[in-house]
């Protein structure tokens, strides 16, 4: 039996239709590829919308370079706790536990150097070690004892809490010594002639962009190679052209004040090795795996009670880093730091782009998701809005985040 196939060829367009039909074909692809990738350029479209909207509303003064420096340092200790956080999401459990450890973390610092003079580079390893070693049995008894990870993290909150109180006596312990307050508040040293500039900031704002163009491409490329989808031409170009101007606008920014403050670079290596782990890893792909369908990944030869292990072993260590910064930034230990870190940085995460179910989520979304509360909570300061409206905004824009998740599932699924 055989089945007549005639190949038919296209009608012409109708004269000066061509242009117009062509036209509406990119117009096409570019609205494809921005709805596939709405869960990833969602929030930063919406970080950039929040931004201009408190730039005007405060005549500009959101965008001040002081304002802007300050804008890192003081939600800093906050996207630390974020990337730990976006990967105990991604690994589908939850730490309620982090801001406790902050506080203890910066207690037991406030012990070692100023109680006992131990110098600050040896405390800061010590304290390092300790929230690790909090993690590592909290991810224990998850992962090997089976323990939900919600029970054992709300007993490590009140536990860390508790032990903050004992450490400290109900008092506040300071000052701590000047090497580690300019890693929490401390700028680059000036560099090079005088330009009206930082130059050493600028020199790290080209680096950056050519780093951002190089990783872009090469992503683009590497997809194509797999026969992925990839964002259109013109689409992919205008994504270049508006990270460009982002990394630009910032930099020129941050260098006609003082300079990138120091713990904007110690976020920066971390958003790279996080990333870099997540993306081309096998443990960041097995993290993924777990979150995404555990018992898929066990048959996979995943080791999945190794894997949850190392993830809270990495939260307590970088719960430890956020508190020591906090603790350094302002300039003592106090048995009530850290309170309610552990839901902003949980909320980071969710606005970033985390789903509740797990396996998805990225290190950049986290920050991103950081700097939309951030942004919020200094613009609603320099316009004068109360801290109880604060809450409820913050609280809308979460639910909105979480919300604009699930609908976009069902779009896509539909």
């Amino acid at each position: 039996m055989s089945t007549d196939v005639t190949a038919k060829t296209p009608a012409p367009a109708p004269p000066g239709k061509s242009g117009s039909a062509s036209g509406e074909g990119l117009l096409q692809l570019m609205l494809d590829g921005m709805r596939r990738n709405m869960r990833q350029y969602g929030m930063l479209f919406a970080l950039g919308l929040i931004v201009v909207l408190f730039a005007v509303w405060t005549n500009g003064d959101l965008l001040l370079p002081r304002n802007v420096s300050n804008l890192v340092l003081q939600n800093s200790y906050i996207l630390i706790l974020a990337i730990g956080m976006m990967l105990v999401i991604i690994a589908g459990h939850i730490d309620l536990s982090v801001g406790s450890l902050t506080a203890f973390v910066g207690a037991m610092g406030a012990v070692l150097m100023v109680n006992h003079d131990i110098s600050w580079p040896i405390a800061l390893v010590m304290c390092l070690a300790i929230g690790g070693a909090a993690g590592a049995a909290q991810g224990f008894l998850i992962a090997y004892l089976g323990i939900p990870s919600f029970i054992v993290t709300l007993a490590g909150m009140l536990t860390f809490r508790g032990l903050t109180e004992i450490f400290l006596k109900g008092q506040t312990i300071g000052p701590f010594p000047d090497g580690l307050q300019k890693v929490a508040n401390g700028f680059l040293p000036e560099v090079g002639p005088n330009t009206n500039y930082h130059n050493l900031t600028l020199l790290l704002g080209i680096g950056l962009i050519a780093f951002v163009v190089f990783q872009e491409v090469r992503d683009r490329k590497r997809q194509q190679e797999f026969s992925l989808d990839v964002l259109p031409t013109n689409l992919f170009l205008l994504k270049l052209v508006a990270l460009i101007a982002a990394v630009l606008t910032v930099t020129m920014l941050l260098a006609s004040y003082k300079g990138a403050p120091v713990v904007l670079l110690i976020l920066g290596v971390l958003v790279a090795g996080f990333g870099y782990l997540m993306r081309n890893a096998v443990i960041g792909r097995h993290i993924y795996a777990i979150g995404g369908n555990l018992p898929a990944a066990k048959l996979s030869g995943v080791k999945d009670k190794k894997v949850t292990f190392l993830v809270f072993l990495n939260m307590g260590m970088l719960a430890a880093l956020a508190g020591l910064v906090f603790a350094a930034r302002f300039n003592a230990a106090s048995p009530k730091a850290g309170l309610n870190f552990e839901l902003e940085a949980i909320a980071a995460s969710f606005i970033g782009g985390a789903s509740m179910s797990g396996g998805v989520g990225t290190v950049l979304g986290a920050i991103i998701g950081g700097l939309v509360l951030g942004v919020l909570n200094n613009g609603m300061n320099l316009v004068g809005i109360g801290t109880d409206w604060q809450q409820v905004i913050k609280g809308l824009v979460l639910l909105a985040a979480v919300g604009f998740d699930v609908w976009n599932k069902r779009k896509v699924g539909s």
